[in-house]
């Protein structure tokens, strides 16, 4: 009797914030789940997404090729979910997104495997920011490794554990005053975390076509600032807008860019001077969300969901602003 096994996808950063949005996603389907970490152990908290044996979590870090080949091997389809927000001690925009990425198409080329690479909208190898010229210089790598590789760029992604709406709602708590980098105009489209899991899902499925680049963003667009508003009437605080300009900006980045963990870096400043929306190229191809036939999210209906914590009475609080 032949036993056909589910598909085995290797999930690299599978433990991150929308990693673990993933690993759900495709346990849901019944793939089984390889989930290469730098720390597999700090990667437990995700075997209650999945059936008992369905999710292992392996060692591999992306600045050594051996351990990317040794996450590969075996596996049915990869998935490269790594990014950096900001640079800390070797973990380098550089090593991580533009020869990680190189190390992960290789191995995946090798292996002779499919490969979905997460990118992010606003990527260019010409850009002045490190992070989206680096992004940018991992794509052109991947295509020119796997041309048939599906290539994910997702604007700015909320969820439970992201980093801007749960950064500045903490923010809201403590300070009488919120900051508006280049006067709150940037534009983000934000898309739903478990949307772009996915999108990411379906392409281990094989529903996608391969060697397309899709562009993930919600249903609205808005600004810094409407962001910021709305994350306000959802916690119920009342808070000051204070108008930071870009080089003001820059200058505070310097210096908090040597924080452990920054709450600013002057290559984040430079990336807000770039809107972060869907192009319309990806519009008309059907390259996005509403192209898949997938309805997005709302802010509005999730947010309450997490940022409840921030309110004055947290999750009973009658959310009158303060």
């Amino acid at each position: 009797m032949t036993i056909i096994k589910p598909k085995l996808v290797t999930v690299f950063g599978g433990s991150g914030f929308i990693g673990r949005h993933v690993v759900r996603a495709l346990t849901k389907r019944g793939y089984r789940v390889r989930v290469a970490v730098r720390r597999p152990d700090l990667a437990f908290h995700l075997q209650p997404l999945g059936g008992v044996g369905q999710i292992q979590a392996v060692q591999a870090n992306l600045r050594y090729r051996a351990s990317v080949d040794r996450a590969v091997e075996g596996s049915d389809h990869v998935i490269n979910l790594v990014g950096l927000l900001f640079e800390s001690g070797n973990q380098k925009f550089s090593t991580v997104h533009d020869f990680g990425a190189r190390a992960v198409a290789e191995a995946a080329r090798a292996a002779g495997v499919p490969l979905t690479h997460m990118s992010a909208i606003g990527a260019d190898p010409h850009s002045h920011s490190v992070y989206a010229s680096t992004k940018g210089r991992a794509e052109a790598a991947v295509r020119n490794i796997l041309p048939d590789a599906i290539i994910i760029r997702p604007s700015i992604v909320f969820g439970p554990e992201d980093n801007f709406f749960n950064k500045f709602a903490g923010m809201a708590r403590i300070s009488p005053f919120l900051p508006l980098i280049g006067g709150g105009h940037t534009k983000f489209q934000p898309v739903y975390v478990g949307d772009v899991a996915e999108v990411i899902a379906r392409s281990v499925d094989g529903t996608l076509k391969p060697g397309d680049i899709y562009e993930l963003g919600g249903g609205e667009v808005l600004t810094f600032k409407q962001c910021l508003e709305a994350m306000l009437r959802i916690i119920g605080r009342k808070r000051m807008f204070v108008s930071i300009p870009f080089w003001v900006a820059k200058i505070q980045g310097s210096i908090l860019g040597y924080l452990p963990k920054p709450l600013l870096t002057k290559d984040q400043v430079v990336l807000l001077q770039r809107d972060t929306v869907v192009s319309e190229a990806a519009k008309a191809e059907g390259r996005t969300l509403a192209g898949l036939g997938i309805r997005p999210h709302t802010i509005e209906a999730i947010l309450p969901s997490y940022l409840w914590r921030f309110r004055v009475h947290g999750q009973y609080s009658s959310q009158t602003p303060v």
